[in-house]
Parts: C-alpha cells; sequence; structure tokens
C-alpha cells in the first residue's frame, strides 16, 4: 500500500515516526512519501519537506510567511496526485492539514486525521467540513471522542496517547537510556539537582521563553540548569539572546535524557508540558506570544478552555501553575521556581496529580491502533 504522511512540528514529527513504524510492521511493502523531521526521515521512505520549513506560529507569523505556506499547500497538492496514495495521514497541525484534506477528499483519496485538531477548545465550525472529508479521526485525548459523538461525527475513536509508547519504548537520540517508568515515581535517590529548560519547538517560541529562563538560571547560580536544544532549529538560535550564564548548558535532541535526570522543569507549554509529567518532574509551565496573535485566539476561544496545558486540560484542574502572557514575569517565575524546587508537599502534590493523568490516559498501543484502522480500512473493498 501507499502511505502519504503529513506532519509539520517537532511533536508531530515523533508520533509520526511511531506511526510509520507501526505500518510498517504491519506492512512491510509500505511505500510512503511523507511531511516530517528527523524522527521520521531515521525510519524509512521519502520526504518531501521538512518540519524546519513548514511551521509558523500564531494569526501574525501565519500572515508574514504566507507567501511560502500557500506555496507549500499548493506543491502538496501537486505532490499527491503524482503519487496517487491509498490512505493520506494527517497528523496534527490543522492548518496546514485541512486543506489538504479538502483537496485530497474532492480527488477520492482516503483521508485519516491522526491527533485532532482542538475543536472543542475554537473553531467548533469546522466539524461539519471535518465530518464530510475525513473517513477517520483518531483522538489522543480521552475528552475528545465524547466531544465529537455529541456534534454527530461518528468516525472518531479514542486510540490513547502516542506519548505512552514514545516514553515506554524509547527509539530514537532524543529518549533516555533507563526511561523513568510510568507506573512509579522517580526514585529521590536517582534525582540531581539539574533543571530542565524547555524554551519551546518553534523559534517563536523561543524568543518568547529564553530571555526570562536565562535570567532565572542567572538568579540561582548553585544549580544546573540545561537547556534542551532541538537541532531542527539550528544552534545558533540559542544563543541570540546573549551569553549563556556559566551553570547553563545546552544538550541537542537528548530531552527524555534531560528529564529522567531532572530535579524541576521550567516548561513552555505544549507537548512538553505532558512529556515532563510522564517523567514525574515537578514543572512551572510559561507561555507568550505576540499579543495580537493571543488576543485573537482568546476570543475564539471564549470561556470554553481554562487551561493551556495538557496536564491541566486532561485532568480538568489545575494540576500545574501557568505563567502566561503579563503573568510570565521575574517575579512570578521566580516565586513559583522555589516552590517546584523546595516545597516538598507541593512538589508531592503535583506529582499525584501527574499519577491521575497517566490513569486518565490509559495504556500505550496508540500507534499501532490507528496504523491497524488505516490499513483495515483501505483494505475494504
Amino acid at each position: 500500500m501507499k502511505y502519504y504522511i503529513i506532519a509539520g512540528e517537532s511533536s508531530g514529527d515523533l508520533h509520526g515516526s511511531n506511526l510509520m513504524k507501526a505500518l510498517l510492521a504491519l506492512d512491510p511493502s509500505a511505500d510512503i512519501r511523507f511531511w516530517g523531521g528527523d524522527a521520521m526521515t531515521a525510519v524509512g521512505g521519502t520526504r518531501v519537506r521538512h518540519i524546519r520549513d513548514l511551521s509558523f506560529m500564531g494569526f501574525v507569523e501565519v500572515v508574514r510567511h504566507l507567501r511560502q505556506v500557500l506555496g507549500n499547500i499548493s506543491f502538496c497538492k501537486r505532490d499527491l496526485i503524482q503519487f496517487q496514495p491509498d490512505a493520506v495521514i494527517y497528523v496534527d497541525f490543522p492548518g496546514f492539514n485541512l486543506r489538504i484534506a479538502k483537496f485530497a477528499h474532492k480527488k477520492g483519496f482516503k483521508n485519516f486525521y491522526y491527533i485532532s485538531p482542538q475543536l472543542w477548545a475554537w473553531k467548533k465550525g469546522r466539524i461539519k467540513v471535518m465530518r464530510r472529508i475525513l473517513d477517520r479521526l483518531f483522538c489522543i485525548l480521552p475528552f475528545e471522542e465524547d466531544f465529537y459523538k455529541k456534534n454527530h461525527f461518528p468516525q472518531a475513536e479514542y486510540v490513547g496517547h502516542p506519548l505512552l509508547d514514545a516514553i515506554n519504548h524509547p527509539t530514537s537520540p532524543t529518549s533516555p537510556t533507563n526511561p523513568t517508568s510510568l507506573t512509579s515515581p522517580t526514585s529521590p535517590t536517582a534525582v540531581k539537582q539539574t533543571i530542565a529548560l524547555l524554551p519551546g519547538s518553534r523559534r517563536q517560541e523561543l524568543s518568547n521563553t529564553m530571555p526570562d529562563m536565562l535570567w532565572l538560571a542567572a538568579q540561582h547560580p548553585d544549580l544546573d540548569f540545561v537547556i534542551a536544544g532541538m537541532n531542527v532549529l539550528g544552534e545558533e538560535i540559542y544563543h541570540r539572546f546573549g551569553a549563556l550564564p556559566p551553570n547553563v548548558t545546552i544538550r541537542f535532541n537528548q530531552t527524555y535524557q534531560i528529564l529522567s535526570e531532572s530535579h524541576a522543569a521550567v516548561v513552555c507549554s505544549g507537548t512538553a508540558t505532558l512529556e515532563t509529567a510522564l517523567f514525574n518532574v515537578p514543572q512551572v509551565v510559561c507561555y507568550k506570544a505576540n499579543p495580537i496573535s493571543i488576543a485573537i485566539a482568546r476570543w475564539f476561544v471564549g470561556k470554553r478552555v481554562r487551561f493551556i496545558s495538557l496536564v491541566n486540560l486532561i485532568a480538568d484542574r489545575p494540576i500545574v501553575r501557568e505563567l502566561l502572557q503579563q503573568d510570565f514575569n521575574h517575579l512570578e517565575l521566580y516565586s513559583e521556581f522555589g516552590r517546584i524546587t523546595k516545597d516538598s508537599s507541593y512538589r508531592d502534590s503535583m506529582r499525584e496529580g501527574y499519577a491521575e493523568v497517566r490513569r486518565i490516559l490509559g495504556g500505550e498501543g496508540a500507534s499501532r491502533r490507528v496504523a491497524e484502522a488505516v490499513i483495515n480500512t483501505i483494505s475494504k473493498p
């Protein structure tokens, strides 16, 4: 069978790579053509575009790069027609992928969406279009399936969260040699006084988080801070914010190893918040973006969503502190950092919340379930 997979961000690259492995395990002769990053490239197949050329965050940023975005869309449509896949699989990245999905549906291709767009947060109006153009929709958050069912979307199903596979069965350079078990807390004797800094997976995120993270490190010369760097962004960008304090180092493509060694973490909101929780590391979540983009997002979201971090969203309660926009300042950051590093009862309470999140997510096997569903669907006469 021929599979065309589109991932546009680092998290999508990770989950796309595990999906590719599952597809190849079930269909060894699979011909896979994809848009992705280093993780997907390492699995095999033919890469069309790298994620470094695709990911733009926020309304303002997308407008600034509109010519490049539209060029990628046009190229993707032509490439699909030439490849003629049996299945097109979209991994998150809704702004781009839903445009392609409309086109692919018109051309008669089977459409599969993995990692549902967060329509429960905003743009609920997209449901009618998605219901018409998608053959299957795979959700990775437990409450998403109920949301879609209530909105008459029978193609939606919960398959589990792929991070459980990625962390329990590490196979990439970003994974630890001995990953922390998800069924028991990290042993206190194994914890070093290392602080993980996860500033984000996009260039815009680094610009908004790195200065404050480096400031925090400078205030704590007795602690070792390690930036979880990403090769896809280039090493140079991590040095744009001035000289690193003496107690700060950068390690590239070793996020899981860093988390497995860390006492606490400062994390840019995104998939990394859940990864940090699954490694049982107390964290403070931070996020800052272009004020115009945030204002537009808040207008769309309204009061439907109370949290921004996946940890709090899944538990539907505040487990970790979220410092957003004006709250992401030196005073609040310094105060919360003191709590996650020194307040043992606060750290224990956060880890109890993490255990709740793991129970809600359930077991492993998301990648294989998606691969089986895709193959079974396209194999039907």
